[in-house]
């Protein structure tokens, strides 16, 4: 055999154990893998997820039986079994068939299908198309049609002025008719005219 073909022979024995070699040095060297990863969810949030059935970002939209839409979303929503659905940062929007637009918004809120009944609880604020807002802390309102109730006192401005009063309600006199919003129980308005001048 020629020094020619004993040194392919070589070099067929001798440049897979040098690949090896060096593929073995990179796995030596190379960073060790962190087994200790931090999961992005803190300890109490993992048991509230466990406890009952959570959905982040839920939408709902449906229609009234006089044709008036609704379109509600939370930050999250969680039901168990029996109970009401929990939704945090609740909002929603009525679009009225007669025209024009209710918002509601809310820090909480709970869903009671079987009473056709959701309440919102925190910081509610109640936003109409003709610029006025009102906040009180409870609104019950009725899933099946536009119909609303504040419980307690209320704060309301508008282009009127200010006006407070320790009871609401939202509600259309007629079926599809345009929908009202009624105070009373010790209702005082602060005219302020330039309200209506701008």
């Amino acid at each position: 055999m020629d020094q020619y073909s004993r040194m392919v022979s070589y070099l067929k024995v001798f440049l897979p154990l040098a690949a090896l070699a060096l593929l073995s040095t990179l796995f030596l060297i190379s960073p060790g893998s962190d087994t200790e990863t931090v999961i992005p969810f803190a300890d109490r949030e993992i048991e509230e997820r466990l406890r009952g059935q959570q959905v982040t970002a839920p939408f709902f939209s449906g229609s009234t039986a006089q044709g008036d839409e609704i379109w509600v979303t939370a930050e999250i929503a969680s039901a168990s079994a029996d109970q009401p659905v929990i939704a945090n940062a609740l909002r929603a929007e009525i679009r009225m068939v007669a025209g024009g637009q209710i918002t509601l918004t809310s820090d909480r809120g709970t869903v009671h299908p079987d009473q056709d009944l959701a309440r919102f609880v925190g910081n509610v604020e109640i936003t109409t198309t003709d610029g006025m807002v009102v906040e009180t802390e409870v609104l019950k309102t009725q899933l099946s049609k536009v119909h609303a109730e504040s419980p307690g006192a209320i704060r309301a401005t508008g282009d009127l002025g200010d006006l407070t009063a320790g009871h609401m309600e939202i509600s259309s006199e007629t079926v599809g008719g345009p929908v009202h919003l009624l105070f009373t129980n010790s209702v005082k308005l602060v005219y302020a005219p330039q309200k209506l001048e701008r």
